[in-house]
């Protein structure tokens, strides 16, 4: 399949999309298949799906929360890249820190942003919460990592009080699948959590209880 072909997914919902943007997508399934070859950073069953199922997946964030220029955000555990990479592709004049605990995850992400040229990410080799005293952002994004509680937990201390974004306030942002009414329950933040339907943003059968989920840094 031609990279135009493995794109369609991404045309279907963004049309405005820039030259470098779209050449920085398609470089991605060739790195990301020749990677997977050697550390397993995707599913088997998934990378002849990446732009379904990791890149578009990463980019509902983008619906919901379109990042102001200047923003920086924190990818939590990031693994081999998202939602954290796709994301900055998307947004050229953000600041994206990607974070995971497993150094072979970290070198791919470092590995396809410096094949992709982009500028705008810094791969760490570190756990969120040992961020603390060493960055602040203004949001925190992440994808399947952990918990809600946890993944409050972690970015809380991280993100500053304000608002770099068109619609929401700083805050986490994450990727969530199941049934969330139990863990929602657990944050404690019951009255300000808000989700959002991936399958609603993008009608595809992959990203049936599938969520955008979203918490507010009020104080």
């Amino acid at each position: 399949m031609e990279k135009q072909d493995k794109l369609e997914i991404i045309h279907k919902y963004f049309d405005d999309l820039s030259e470098t943007q779209l050449q920085q997508l398609g470089m991605l399934d060739e790195l990301y298949n020749d990677w997977n070859q050697k550390i397993n950073v995707i599913s088997r069953k998934d990378i002849e799906a990446l732009y379904e199922k990791h890149v578009l997946h990463s980019l509902a964030i983008s619906v919901i929360c379109p990042f102001d220029k200047g923003a920086r955000i924190l990818d939590i555990g990031t693994g081999g890249g998202f939602p954290g990479i796709p994301l900055a592709i998307f947004y050229p004049e953000c600041e994206w820190v990607l974070a995971d605990s497993i150094g072979k995850k970290i070198k791919v992400v470092q590995e396809v942003a410096a094949a992709i040229g982009l500028k705008n990410v810094t791969a760490i080799h570190t756990r969120a919460e040992d961020l603390k005293g060493r960055y602040t952002f203004d949001y925190a994004v992440s994808r399947a990592v952990a918990p809600l509680a946890d993944l409050w937990r972690w970015g809380a201390p991280l993100i500053n009080k304000g608002q770099k974004g068109e619609e929401l306030p700083n805050g986490l942002v994450c990727l969530k699948g199941g049934d969330l009414r139990e863990e929602i329950e657990h944050t404690g933040m019951k009255r300000i959590v808000q989700a959002w339907s991936v399958h609603d943003i993008f009608p595809e059968p992959s990203f049936e209880e599938k969520y955008v989920v979203y918490v507010p840094k009020l104080t």
